[in-house]
């Protein structure tokens, strides 16, 4: 990696990562942690468009929504490592884990119109402050910490879910969040050992592509919770026996 590497988009003025810049192009800050989104894109594609066919709640249209826009941004931010890009995806993350917190604790929540309202204006205090202070390690806290406070309800959800196919979305999603975890730890750590080998691993790529699949198990897992509390008997099916999505039945009086 070089440091203040001019190219198309100038000299770099965010977090770098362990790959090295503009080897394949001069339009493409790191390559493989750009493309490496594409499948995350195209699971929330997958998603949005099983979710508006079988007319779900808009919740999860929109949290599908929220998952391409943070891969795209993810996708500009490595493309560019432009500080500016950098908060623009950084600030989709956290709007991404404030709309899991309310799909997964709306359910019980008394009163309808506080928590989201709550949540809306936490997002917005944050995404100004963010504008204006970098805050690095306190960032990085800050994201774990909203990923802490979904953990408790996901188990609940898992505990309470009889279906063994349901089941084994959530296990999905536990095992693409362990391995990507591992992947980022692993590309951080270990950059300078990793800058010598003949073979760069690209542990941020992998992260990226993990947790695309991460985030299309978790919307899935929520989405079949999501119908069995409105008793639409959904079930999990694979298309081309490989990648589940959700199907249901609504009774006809709604």
């Amino acid at each position: 990696m070089a440091d203040g590497l001019s190219s198309f988009w100038g000299p770099v003025t965010s977090t770098e990562w362990c790959e090295k810049n503009y080897v394949y192009s001069a339009y493409i800050a790191e390559f493989f942690n750009t493309i490496s989104n594409v499948p995350g894109i195209l699971l929330a594609i997958i998603g949005l468009i099983n979710a508006l066919r079988q007319r779900f709640e808009k919740r999860f249209s929109v949290l599908h929504i929220s998952n391409m826009i943070l891969a795209i941004g993810s996708m500009l931010y490595h493309a560019t490592l432009q500080r500016f890009q950098q908060q623009g995806d950084e600030t989709p993350m956290v709007w991404e884990m404030l709309l899991y917190i309310y799909i997964l604790y709306s359910p019980d929540w008394h009163y309808r119109s506080t928590m989201p309202t709550f949540l809306f204006f936490y997002g917005a205090a944050f995404a100004i402050i963010h504008a204006f202070f970098r805050f690095g390690i306190g960032f990085k806290v800050h994201y774990v910490i909203l990923c802490l406070l979904c953990i408790p309800r996901m188990y609940k959800y898992y505990i309470h879910t009889n279906d063994a196919n349901a089941k084994r979305l959530a296990k999905f999603y536990l095992g693409t969040i362990s391995v990507a975890s591992l992947c980022w730890v692993f590309d951080r750590a270990l950059c300078e050992d990793v800058s010598h080998w003949h073979f760069n691993p690209q542990g941020h790529a992998l992260w990226h592509i993990f947790m695309g699949f991460n985030s299309y198990f978790a919307n899935t897992f929520l989405m079949f919770c999501r119908a069995q509390q409105r008793g639409w008997n959904p079930r999990v099916v694979h298309f081309m026996g490989i990648l589940p999505y959700v199907t249901i039945e609504k009774p006809k009086i709604q």
